[in-house]
């Protein structure tokens, strides 16, 4: 079992970095594989709502977003980690994260259903629960369950060493870790003991112009 850790700061190596590899650390304890994932800080281009994905099975832009939407199938689990930008995610992983799931949704490159995701946010102060609320929001319209830790999923600092300083936000990752091991081992379980998934039903769109 493996999960997909996406570090969407600009800072390779800043205070988000620090938090995912607490997260890291503890599920290879718990024996659970993981991998970082630098989205980099080269400006990401939106989403250009062209519906090419659909078609050619990957997103027209060609940049990280496709290098990770080829290898999503790889990862049983989800971990998005970002700074928190005037009380939102960084600028760059939100780009990063539309045409990712809507290229994938589109061209059906992985099954994402009730795998399991989560999100972090790092910040000097204020802004991690909105930036969090943001963050689930990928998770919850692709039927994956969020998985939680103790408190909400944040640590506090300006630097790496002062977020190491937040004891609590740093526990809080290895209680999350730990959580998402245990969901993953269930999952896991249950697929051996031949726990049939929910029904599968066609999904139906509706609008409000009649």
């Amino acid at each position: 079992m493996k999960v997909l850790l996406i570090n969407g700061s600009p800072k390779e190596k800043g205070c988000t970095y620090t938090a995912l590899d607490e997260i890291a650390k503890t599920l290879d304890i718990e024996g659970i594989q993981s991998e970082i994932f630098y989205i980099g800080c080269e400006p990401i281009a939106p989403c250009k709502a062209c519906g090419a994905c659909g078609k050619i099975g990957k997103c027209i832009i060609n940049d990280k977003v496709n290098e990770l939407l080829e290898r999503l199938n790889e990862f049983d689990g989800f971990i998005l980690g970002s700074p928190v930008h005037y009380a939102a995610a960084s600028g760059n992983i939100v780009p990063f994260l539309h045409r990712l799931f809507y290229a994938n949704a589109r061209a059906g490159k992985a099954d994402l259903r009730l795998k399991p995701g989560s999100a972090i946010a790092s910040a000097r102060r204020a802004g991690t629960t909105a930036t969090i609320d943001q963050l689930n929001k990928y998770f919850q319209i692709q039927q994956m369950p969020v998985i939680s830790g103790r408190y909400w999923n944040m640590v506090h600092g300006n630097t790496p060493d002062e977020t190491r300083q937040d004891i609590e936000g740093m526990q809080n990752m290895r209680i999350l870790a730990r959580n998402m091991a245990y969901y993953l081992k269930m999952k896991e379980a249950a697929d051996k003991a031949g726990v049939p998934l929910p029904e599968k039903e066609d999904i139906v769109f509706t609008n409000f112009i009649r």
